[in-house]
Parts: structure tokens; sequence; C-alpha cells
């Protein structure tokens, strides 16, 4: 908020000039910082992400079904307080991999974890024509037949917290029946940063009928290898998983693209909003003024996207280089709101 003001400040006669009903003085850092504890965090989610979802309206192809990552971050500036009103905040949010909006968030409670508010996520709202996917920690029963129920997709991977899961997927790959009639390839090779990484996925049908009772929905398993060659070493990581997804649906190489795509939510949502957006640093805590401002940098990161903007830092740089530029979008966007 200091840097906000002072930013502010330092051009006040400029900002007099071109805003409209401006007044002889700007707000100090503490008035910000009560505004944005009045404002409704999920007012603000609905008006700001449906403008986006207007905006990206021409980028959909008809009946196409949309891609959704599901991930918890917590909002480091808020840890560590015992003051009632500096609770942690710890949020779950649903976002779109090929537009980087934010659908839907909701805040875990202190005593609470992901698993116990992500019922309110799985409504026909949220899931109905679209991919979910998910880390580990959701790879649960009821968490299959949410997603299901609400008439969307699954793709989802298996580790230690469903063992036999795991295990018994592990066994599948490594030692397949000799009469498997369902045994689909998919490879990709990219060279970037020094290095050559090499995935290879491999889905099946054949484990269907075995899961069908406990996983609901089951449509394909798959193993996905990861190879990564440097010049003096390379790794190797293998990760098993299950969809909902029929092969007519999603062939080896879609899975691999949509498994590919579930990082987006961490290197192009949190990652920049820790790093570049500096939201680690924040120490912004009091009330919902945290989660507002969380809202308003996801906002930023997608407005960024629908823009084509590939290096948010330098975009930053020239914006406030020549501050107009935000304020023609910023005026854009009121009156798209209107």
């Amino acid at each position: 908020m200091l840097g906000i003001s002072e930013w502010i400040r330092l051009r006040a006669a400029w900002l007099q000039e071109v805003l409209p009903q401006a007044g002889p003085h700007f707000p100090c850092a503490a008035t910000y910082s009560n505004v944005l504890r009045a404002v409704d965090a999920e007012q603000l989610t609905q008006v700001l992400m449906d403008l986006l979802t207007r905006a990206r309206a021409a980028d959909r192809q008809p009946g196409e079904q949309q891609h959704v990552a599901l991930d918890g971050k917590t909002l480091r500036g808020t840890q560590g307080h015992l003051a009632a009103d500096q609770q942690k905040i710890h949020q779950v949010s649903l976002y779109e991999t090929q537009t980087g909006i934010v659908l839907k968030e909701q805040v875990v409670a202190d005593k609470e974890n992901e698993l116990s508010r992500i019922q309110e996520l799985l409504a026909p709202e949220w899931m109905a024509g679209r991919i979910v996917s998910a880390d580990a920690l959701h790879t649960q029963h009821a968490f299959c037949r949410g997603v299901t129920g609400a008439h969307g997709d699954d793709v989802l991977f298996a580790k230690g917290n469903q063992a036999t899961l795991e295990e018994n997927v592990r066994l599948f790959f490594s030692e397949p029946p000799a009469d498997c009639r369902d045994w689909r390839i998919a490879q990709t090779c990219e060279k970037a940063h020094g290095r050559l990484e090499w995935r290879t996925l491999v889905a099946s049908t054949e484990l269907n009928e075995f899961l069908a009772q406990p996983w609901h929905g089951v449509a394909q398993v798959f193993c996905l290898r990861r190879r990564v060659e440097k010049p003096l070493y390379c790794t190797q990581q293998v990760v098993y998983g299950l969809t909902s997804l029929t092969p007519a649906q999603a062939t080896p190489e879609r899975l691999l693209e949509l498994i590919r795509a579930h990082w987006a939510i961490e290197n192009r949502l949190h990652w920049r909003r820790d790093v570049t957006l500096e939201e680690d640093a924040c120490q912004v805590r009091k009330g919902g003024a945290p989660r507002v401002l969380s809202i308003l940098n996801s906002f930023l990161l997608a407005l960024c996207d629908c823009l084509g903007v590939t290096n948010v830092a330098s975009y930053m740089r020239r914006v406030s280089a020549s501050p107009i530029l935000a304020l023609r979008l910023f005026f854009l966007s009121v009156e798209r709101i209107k």
C-alpha cells in the first residue's frame, strides 16, 4: 500500500489533469487498506472475471471443453499473526488454463483443509462441460463422483495418498498382460534452457472394469514418463493417473497437453503473483484486504494474457514509464462493465 500511495503522490499533478472529478488530494496508504477491507471479495471476483469471460468469448470454439486447473495457495504475508482480524488466508482456485481467468475461489478456514471446501466448487455451474485437473491431494472417490455428477470430466494423479490405486496402475504398466488389447502411446521432445526434455505417455482402458467400483467414471489410466537430459546428467520421473475422458475424447496426445497445461496454475498464476507482483512480500493482512488484493492481482495477470503480454515484468516497466496506457485499460474496463 505504501508503494501504491507513493506512486500516486509522485504523479498527483498529472493524475488531477487526466482523472475526471479528481480532488486536490489523494488518499493515504491507510485509506486504501480500509477501502479494500470494505470490498465484497465474491462480488469483485464475479464482476472482474465475467468481464474477461465476455472479452474472451470470441476465442472459444463451439462445443469445446474448457480445461480448468484446481489448486490451493497460501498468502504468505498473512501467516504468523495471532490477531483475530489477521488470520491466515489459504485459497483454492479454479483457473482456466487457456485464458488465465480465475473462475472461482474458496477460502479455507484455519482448521480446515482443501478437501473440506472442495464440494462448493463441484457445482454444475463450474464443472459442466469442463475438464478439471488437480494434484494428487484431490484424487478421492468423492471428488470423482462430484465432477462426473456435475457433468464434467477429470484428470487426476495417483500418488502415495492413494497407495492401492498407485500400486495397481504401476503394476499394470510395469507388467502388462499378454492379451492387452489397448496400449496407446504418445511422445514429445522439447529443447530449451540447455536441456532436452522427453515426455512419453501410455494410456489404456484395460483397468476400467477393475477400477470402476471405487473410482466412479474412470475411462482411462495413464503412465507418464518425464526424462530430462542435461550436459552432465539426466533425471527421470514416472507419474500415474486416471481420467474420466474416453479415448475418443482424449487421445494420448491430448492427455499430454492437459497434464502440461495443468501446471499453468503454478507457473502463470501463483509464481507470477508471488514473484513478479511481489505478493509474498506484501504485508497487508487485516480482514479481507489480502484476499481482495490477490483477486486484483489475478485479474491483472488474466488481463495481460488477454492482451498477449508474454513478459509481465517488462510490461509493468512500460506502463510505469507511460501511465496513460494503464488509464486507457482502466477506462476501457469500466465502459465494458457498464
